[in-house]
């Protein structure tokens, strides 16, 4: 039953291309995976807003931790984000705030690096990756696992046995993949919602309805 390609080949056609991240530059998409972190997009954008004038790393290095919580306030929990953002700032200088010398570390050696930054867990690390440093890695998010469990699939319960199981059956794509996670948000939003709309769902006919 393993139909990932087919699945991502249904939902890409009846969404389209999302041409995701939603972020102007490479830092502000990931300052804003580490504020989308237990709160909405609405919130992040919220923070974003406040955080422009300062979105640079050399900048956001120098402003004090309260004044940088005090930005990204309205994205929630923003006195823990803003040690999380600075401890990834702390990262980041290491490569000199050059994104092209973080593409050519090795990619397990990579993701090791960001897991070990304080704060930064399996997914948002991956979301770094995918988005920022084009690495085709597929993203298990809440999205995802209540996607499949619908459809009938029994994923595993480890972030990285997910991931995995689904990266062996796909081309190593970055497009794909890049699309991938934003069609999942998408059709989690529009269909596959906590109460879903199963009229018109693109996945209707390969889904059990596993609720």
């Amino acid at each position: 039953m393993q139909d990932f390609l087919k699945i991502y080949n249904k939902l890409f056609t009846y969404y389209g291309p999302q041409g995701w991240w939603p972020a102007e530059t490479t830092f502000e998409m990931m300052i804003g995976a580490i504020l989308v972190q237990n709160t909405s997009w609405r919130n992040v954008e919220k923070a974003l807003i406040n955080l422009m004038p300062f979105l640079k790393p050399y900048v956001i290095e120098k402003i004090s931790v309260e004044e940088l919580a005090e930005l990204i306030r309205p994205s929630g929990f923003f006195n823990i984000k803003a040690k999380r953002i600075k401890s990834y700032i702390e990262w980041f200088k290491t490569y000199e705030y050059d994104i092209q010398q973080v593409k050519k570390i090795d990619r397990v050696k990579l993701r090791g690096e960001l897991l070990s930054i304080k704060g930064i867990g399996p997914e948002t690390a991956d979301v770094i990756q995918l988005y920022a440093f084009d690495i085709p890695i597929f993203i298990v998010d809440a999205y995802a696992r209540r996607i499949f469990y619908r459809l009938g699939y029994d994923m595993p319960d480890t972030y990285d046995d997910f991931r995995m199981q689904i990266e062996v059956e796909l081309p190593g794509d970055l497009v794909l993949f890049n699309e991938y996670h934003a069609l999942l948000v998408e059709h989690s939003k529009v269909h596959c919602k906590k109460t879903p709309i199963c009229g018109g769902c693109p996945l209707l006919e390969v889904c059990e309805r596993r609720l």
